[in-house]
This record gives structure tokens, C-alpha cells and sequence, in this order.
């Protein structure tokens, strides 16, 4: 589906479910506009009555009709612009959760090809932009579309010929509006791109600001950030010369309208075929439709960013995960057994695994091995189903993972990785990720299994103090362990520790390994490490090299047989 027919799309679709409010929204919209037209017609007679030398009492009663039209045409406008607003926040706000949980739905290979800073832009930017689009187009644009169909019936009914001259006038106008505003969008998709690349970089920077200063990297990150604020500067400078020339061409033909309409009133007045209130009524009406007309001109670039943002919320919900969902089977209690039988797997034309037969018995805990690129973390997230394998098939606990129910997988298999995630909330937030009816003494035992019985007990507000987000506050230690008591709440029957001690010191890495090894106690692992010492209690090492398993056995037996590979780097490891 092209870009414009995404956006129209997605813009109906959600009005679709509002109709009974759009309408009354529209009933109001309509009197708003409507009343503001009579006023002309009042002060013509006001005009005309004191040319006629009425009396005071008439003028008075005449001016007080303008003021309580006036009012009314205010109010009413008010009420309109409120209605309006209500509903587009009421409407994009379930787009934005929407697109957001659409998006926490697609797969891994998504994620890694977009920025944090473009899903940020396509999840609140768009969807904000289309919420102005739909508040701004329903006070400002429909109503001064109302207004000029109500001046051209009304200067019709003075003079069929004026208004069959301000008809096409608006007619013509109109064409010009849309044809521009068209050609506008791609700019204006451009610039919004441009916004989404530059808060991706911002995003990936900062994230990065300890290792770019620490790598004296900081003047390259400059440099990347000033290119993508000139490409900003580019495609928003496009962007506004085309909404720039939509408003000098509109301006200079009311302007033109407006002195041939104030010719031809004049004559007519001299020759006697109009009043004085006549003249002024149909120049009146000609000034009217400047307003709408302009308003059109204003709003042409926030309909445009409404139509770009539109187009690109509707690319990412037409995303759709290449990793199925919809499987119905549960999977058995306590640890679960993995296989993985001839498994392949590759990113594109990039292979990464190759035929990898294994497998490991519910209750075993298996280390895996390798150089850097050797497949390791794939091989965990073929295990966490992250990524389906291209061939051959993972089963846990004897069932095929693509068939498990896509709810009961996320509460029976966990993952601890070196990178912790924790966001700025309580503690206790931190542990239950937000989801309500956890027992705070469950919490507390958690905290206590992995070691973290005395930071605890210093905590000042207990399971309600706030950390930072990214473990701001927290040690990496500290961090690391708060993760893992996550897993030991989840009571899984998989955990994979994927260098869960990397980045600690050797003392910290101590009392983080003897958390993970009452973690893993009883259930089912499997340690994707580079640091042999981690190992000391696996069951079981699997070595990996170039993607294939190159050897697979008991860990004690291996590291005893001076031909294994496996006794080798641990060789290398004791050297270094």
C-alpha cells in the first residue's frame, strides 16, 4: 500500500470507532461557523438604518444582536475546540499503546535494525503530531471550510455573479492547496526521518558518554551529531519553503479578490443598484474568506507532519514479526530439558550456527564456550526463542518451541545478561517490572537468596526507595544481583546467564557467582561465559567455533583430558 493510502487508512481507522462523537462534534463545528456569518448581515442593517435616520432605540437593539451573536459564535467555538482536542488525545492515545505493544510484539531482528531514538519518534512523536493534526483540523480547518461554503451561498444569494466568481476562486484555491500539500509530504517525511536518525544517535551517545570519554572518542561524536543536525537543518529548511510558498500564493490572490470585489461594490453603489450596508456586507464576506483560507496555509505543514507521522505509524504496525506467536501447547513443570536437534541459523546471508545437535537434561547445567563470534549468545537466544533457528528445530521440555504458547514461554525461561536493565522506580518495581500483586516478603526472600540481605535492610524506604535508571545509585555488583533475584521471583524452569559476571570486579564477581550458583540449583541453565572460572559448577561445557559444536561433554571429564579443547583455554586462561 503506497504512503498515502497507509496514512488515510490509519487516520479513518481511527475515527471509525468514534462516529456518534465526530458527528456531534461536527453538529457543533457547523454552528460555530454558521454564526459568525450573520453577523455581516446585522451591521448591514445596522449601516443602512443609519443611513435611513432610524431611530436610536433600533440601532441599539440592532448592536445588541451583534454582541450576543458574537458571544454565542465565541462560546460555541470554544466548546468545538475543546471537543476536538478531547477526542484526539482520546484517540491517539490508543494508538500510541497500540503501536507500542505492536512493537514490543516484533522480533529480535526488528529491534537490532532500529534505533531506540526511531521507535521514541514513531511511537510518541508521529502519534503526537497526528493528535495535533486531529485538534487543530477539526477547530481550525473544517470549521474555516464551513465558514467559506456558508460566505459563497450567502454572497450567491446577493449576486449570482459575485458568487459564482468567489466559487471558483475558492475552488481553484482549494486545488492549489491540496496539490501543494501533497508535494509537501515527502519533504516533510524527509525532516521527520532526519528528527528520528538525530535523536538515535543522541540516544546511542549518551548511552556510550562513559567509554567515548574514556576512549577520547568525544570530538568524533560531535562531529557525528553536527552532521545529523545539518541534515535536520536541510530537510526542515525544504519542509518550510514548501509551506512558505503555499502562503504567499493564497495571500496574493485574496488580496486580489478583495480589491476587485471593493471595485465592483463601488460602482454598483454609485449607480444605485446597492446600499451603503450592501457594499460593506459583500466586502464583509470577501474579507471572510481570508481566514479560512489562511488557516489552510498555516495548517498545511501540521497536516503534512500528520500525514508523514501517519504514513510512518502505519509502516511499523504493517510490520509483521517473522517469528509466529500463535502456538497453543504448555510446557511440563520444574526444570526442562533442551534439544537442539541439527540447528542452523543465519542473519541473512550471514551464517551464524551450523548444524548443532545437543542435548541437556532437565535439572543440568550446561557451559558454553567459544571465541568471540563463535555463536554463543545465539545459541542462548535460540534457547529463550529471541530468533527461530533457520533450520532444524529447539525443544524444551520435549516440545517444539515455535509451538508453546507464547505467554507460558515468557514464565517458564528467563535470561540474566550483562547488561541490566533497571529503570527509575522503586525497588520493588524494579523486581515485579511494574506488575501488581507481588508479596513484599516473596521480594525480600529474593533479595536474600542472592546475597543482598544487608543492602536491604540499609535500603531508607525499604522496597519503596527509588534507583536511577541503569542502577544509577547501585553499584555493578549490586545491579547484577538485583537482576537475578527478577529470576529467582520468576521461578523458571530455564535460566540463560548470558556473561552475567563480566563486568564486575573479582571480588564483587565472587558474590555474584554464588548467587548464580543458588540460582541455577535445581533448575535447568545454560552459561554462555568467556570466563572459564564461572564453570566451576556446570555439569556440562559445549565449545563452539565458527558457528559449529566442536566438543560437548561432561565439564570435569573435559577439563581433565589434556587433548580436549576445553583444557586448553583453560590452559590459556591460567597463563593470562
Amino acid at each position: 500500500m503506497s504512503p498515502p493510502a497507509a496514512h488515510w487508512r490509519l487516520l479513518g481507522e481511527l475515527l471509525r470507532p468514534h462516529r456518534a462523537r465526530v458527528a456531534g462534534l461536527g453538529v457543533l463545528l457547523a454552528m460555530a461557523a454558521a454564526l459568525p456569518l450573520g453577523v455581516p448581515q446585522l451591521l448591514r442593517a445596522f449601516i443602512d438604518a443609519v443611513v435611513a435616520g432610524a431611530p436610536t432605540t433600533r440601532l441599539v437593539a440592532i448592536a445588541a444582536a451583534v454582541a450576543g451573536l458574537g458571544l454565542a459564535a465565541q462560546a460555541l467555538s470554544v466548546m468545538a475546540g475543546w471537543g476536538a482536542t478531547a477526542l484526539s488525545w482520546t484517540v491517539t492515545n490508543r494508538l500510541r499503546e497500540r503501536a507500542a505493544a505492536h512493537a514490543l510484539d516484533l522480533d529480535l531482528g526488528f529491534h537490532l535494525g532500529t534505533t531506540p531514538g526511531a521507535m521514541i519518534e514513531r511511537v510518541d512523536g508521529d502519534v503526537t503530531a497526528i493528535a495535533d493534526f486531529f485538534s487543530e483540523f477539526a477547530a481550525k480547518i473544517v470549521s474555516g471550510l464551513l465558514t467559506l461554503v456558508g460566505v459563497v451561498v450567502l454572497v450567491t444569494v446577493e449576486d449570482h455573479r459575485l458568487g459564482l466568481s468567489l466559487l471558483l476562486l475558492v475552488v481553484v484555491t482549494g486545488a492549489l492547496v491540496v496539490r501543494l500539500r501533497d508535494g509537501a509530504v515527502r519533504q516533510q517525511t524527509a525532516a521527520r526521518a532526519a528528527h528520528a536518525a538525530l535523536f538515535g544517535e543522541v540516544e546511542e551517545r549518551v548511552a556510550g558518554a562513559e567509554d567515548l570519554r574514556a576512549l577520547g572518542s568525544g570530538e568524533h561524536a560531535l562531529e557525528r551529531f553536527r552532521e545529523r543536525s545539518a541534515s535536520v537543518l536541510s530537510t526542515g529548511v525544504t519542509a518550510e519553503l514548501a509551506g512558505a510558498r503555499v502562503w504567499m500564493v493564497l495571500n496574493g490572490v485574496i488580496a486580489g479578490a478583495g480589491v476587485a470585489v471593493l471595485a465592483i461594490g463601488a460602482v454598483a453603489e454609485r449607480r444605485g443598484a446597492m446600499t451603503v450596508g450592501t457594499v460593506f456586507l459583500l466586502l464583509s464576506y470577501t474579507r471572510a474568506i481570508r481566514r479560512p483560507l489562511e488557516l489552510v496555509a498555516e495548517q498545511l505543514q501540521r497536516v503534512q507532519k500528520a500525514a508523514a507521522g501517519a504514513s510512518r505509524v502505519a509502516r511499523l504496525l504493517d510490520e509483521r514479526p517473522t517469528m509466529p506467536t500463535t502456538g497453543r501447547r504448555s510446557l511440563p513443570s520444574g526444570p526442562l530439558a533442551v534439544d537442539l536437534d541439527a540447528v542452523d541459523f543465519a542473519y541473512g546471508d550471514e551464517r551464524v550456527l551450523s548444524g548443532i545437535d545437543l542435548h541437556l537434561a532437565p535439572g543440568r547445567v550446561l557451559g558454553v564456550v567459544g571465541r568471540t563470534g563463535s555463536g554463543k549468545t545465539t545459541l542462548g537466544r535460540l534457547a529463550l526463542r529471541l530468533a527461530d533457528p533457520t533450520g532444524g528445530a529447539v525443544r524444551l521440555g520435549g516440545v517444539d518451541a515455535r509451538e508453546v504458547d507464547h505467554e507460558v514461554l515468557r514464565a517458564r525461561v528467563a535470561v540474566v545478561t550483562q547488561d541490566v536493565q533497571l529503570f527509575s522506580a522503586s525497588v520493588r518495581d524494579n523486581l515485579t517490572l511494574f506488575r501488581d500483586g507481588a508479596d513484599d516478603a516473596a521480594l525480600e526472600g529474593a533479595l536474600d537468596e542472592v546475597g543482598l540481605r544487608a543492602w536491604r535492610r540499609g535500603l531508607p524506604d525499604g522496597l519503596a526507595t527509588v534507583v536511577g535508571a541503569h542502577g544509577i545509585g547501585l553499584s555493578a555488583g549490586e545491579a547484577q544481583m538485583l537482576a537475578l533475584a527478577r529470576v529467582f521471583l520468576a521461578d523458571p524452569g530455564l535460566v540463560v546467564l548470558d556473561e552475567a559476571s563480566s563486568r564486575v570486579d573479582p571480588a564483587t564477581e565472587r558474590l555474584v557467582t554464588a548467587a548464580l550458583e543458588r540460582l541455577v540449583a535445581g533448575r535447568t541453565a545454560v552459561v554462555v561465559t568467556h570466563r572459564l572460572a564461572v564453570l566451576e559448577h556446570a555439569h556440562e561445557v559445549a565449545v563452539l567455533d565458527s558457528g559449529r559444536l566442536v566438543e560437548h561433554g561432561g565439564r570435569d571429564a573435559l577439563a581433565d583430558d589434556p587433548r580436549s579443547r576445553l583444557a586448553g583455554l583453560l590452559a590459556l586462561e591460567a597463563v593470562a
